[in-house]
């Protein structure tokens, strides 16, 4: 990307740095291989490997733009001269603020640093509280007073909000030059970090997940608040599976004075930025449930719904071309799932859902009676050492401990049918099924009070499979509970006496 010519307009470039350069003392053939890379088409930084030119987030070309001169988040601003303007990250030098005191606070550990300043884990001395303490730093308002007004701004505009699915701001103030914003400390991963990690979600966990995410967004525009900077590095996932959104250091709020002609900053991340803001329009609650609905989109799929070679490249593809269809990618997601982020993604702001709370009553008629899987899980066996469990596409894969140092691995997963007739399944293998278990099988068939044996194909053979159901739209947690418990000893106590064995 050539900085002086990478965009049609003026812009300033900022991002996450949560990464930093190799250290100097790395061989020029390392640094080469090792340099970390930004994308401005999404983003995105990451390392680069010999022979790549393309951002594998995005998809994009990118030219060799050295991360020191980059910080955050995109913001376009009009101004008299073409250029960028660039900002300097956060030196190497011993951190002042580690290991100390600021006001009421322990600054214990850096978590992390962004455009804006850093973040601590932090004690609040006086009530013995664990916080997220983000801090400005000196040189940044020194440098432009613009930071300043920002992080106040950010600090006022979540105290406003009071939603379980937003991070919660404490206090504000200022000690020894060190503004600071005291944030409810979230335990959990950024959604980025889950999709990267783990890859898409089931359609029905990413629809929970997002009509949470649109109810903490409802809250906000009701206040008159656009997040204007909605993405998935910006939606926290806590330990319990509660997602929250995060960083409204670039919200805005809606004033009766403001129009559509006059010039106006435009800030955001390019991927998830809205068509009309391309265009020169405003930030409205509209265009952050199009910032929703890639959210939703990168879920479900794994990827963005625009890729693009560079910069003006993308937003000729997000001002002219429509998102594909989520079901193109995957062909298994609900059609009512695949029309709401459609919906979302409109190119027109009238045809998508006005408002966080319109996207969330929406969203929640679709999922109607039907609990998200993971939550349930999280309530029924979250403080039980016996079971954990993992995700595998659309199944969850359970180890239940049982006695005498056995375990038995219970499956839970969706039928196949549609949405409104859709069971849970809740099963787990016993044996082989061989001929000369067939009586005995039946026998202890009879004897169970919770499920059933049936024969299965499991990978081309033919399996005695411990089975039960549920529908999926009354199911709760103590039904999950209950059910993989009893079949899990079931299952166990019948390849027990039938093989003597613990294979499963």
């Amino acid at each position: 990307m050539n900085k002086s010519s990478s965009a049609e307009i003026p812009f300033s470039v900022e991002f996450n740095s949560d990464m930093s350069p190799q250290p100097e003392s790395d061989s020029g053939a390392e640094q080469k291989q090792r340099q970390l890379q930004y994308c401005a088409n999404c983003n995105s930084t990451y390392f680069q490997q010999a022979g790549r030119e393309h951002c594998p987030v995005c998809g994009a070309h990118v030219d060799d733009v050295s991360i020191a001169d980059l910080q955050e988040t995109i913001v376009i601003q009009e101004v008299e001269q073409p250029g960028v303007s660039t900002a300097s990250p956060a030196t190497a030098e011993d951190d002042p603020i580690a290991g100390t005191d600021l006001h009421v606070y322990r600054c214990q550990s850096l978590l992390g640093r962004g455009g804006m300043g850093m973040v601590y884990l932090a004690t609040h001395r006086d009530l013995g509280r664990q916080c997220a303490l983000k801090i400005l730093l000196p040189h940044l308002s020194d440098r432009d007073p613009e930071y300043v007004e920002r992080f106040i701004h950010e600090g006022r505009a979540v105290a406003t909000l009071n939603h379980p699915n937003i991070v919660t701001a404490h206090a504000i103030g200022e000690e020894r030059g060190y503004r600071f914003l005291e944030m409810e400390l979230i335990t959990g991963r950024a959604l980025s970090h889950v999709i990267r990690d783990d890859g898409p979600l089931t359609p029905l966990h990413a629809t929970s997940l997002i009509a949470q995410i649109a109810s903490g967004l409802g809250t906000a525009h009701a206040k008159g608040i656009i997040h204007q900077d909605l993405k998935l590095e910006n939606i926290l996932l806590s330990g319990a599976g509660v997602p929250k959104i995060a960083d409204f250091g670039l919200a805005k709020r809606i004033s009766a004075e403001e129009g559509g002609t006059h010039q106006h900053n435009l800030a955001g991340t390019p991927n998830y930025m809205a068509p009309e803001l391309f265009q020169g329009g405003l930030a409205t609650a509209t265009s952050d449930v199009y910032s929703l609905g890639v959210c939703f989109f990168v879920l479900l799929t794994g990827q963005l719904p625009h890729r693009a070679e560079n910069f003006n490249a993308l937003i000729q593809e997000v001002v002219s071309k429509p998102a594909p269809s989520v079901r193109d990618l995957r062909p298994d997601i609900p059609l009512e799932i695949s029309e709401c982020v459609s919906l979302m993604l409109d190119k027109s702001p009238a045809n998508r859902f006005q408002n966080g709370y319109m996207a969330s009553l929406f969203l929640n008629a679709i999922l109607g009676q039907v609990q998200n899987i993971e939550a349930m899980l999280h309530e029924a066996f979250g403080n039980n050492r016996k079971v954990s469990w993992k995700r595998n596409g659309h199944q969850y894969i359970l180890e239940v401990k049982q006695s005498e140092r056995r375990k038995q691995t219970v499956i839970i997963e969706p039928s196949e049918h549609q949405l409104h007739e859709r069971l849970l399944l809740i099963y787990s293998t016993c044996c082989d099924a061989q001929p000369e278990y067939y009586e005995e099988a039946l026998r202890l068939n009879a004897e169970l009070s919770h499920g059933g044996i049936s024969i299965r194909e499991v990978n081309g053979e033919s399996k005695f499979v411990m089975v039960d159901t549920f529908p999926r739209s009354s199911v709760d947690a103590e039904d999950i509970r209950k059910s993989v418990m009893a079949v899990a000893h079931h299952a166990d106590e019948i390849e027990e006496k039938l093989t003597g064995r613990d294979l499963h």
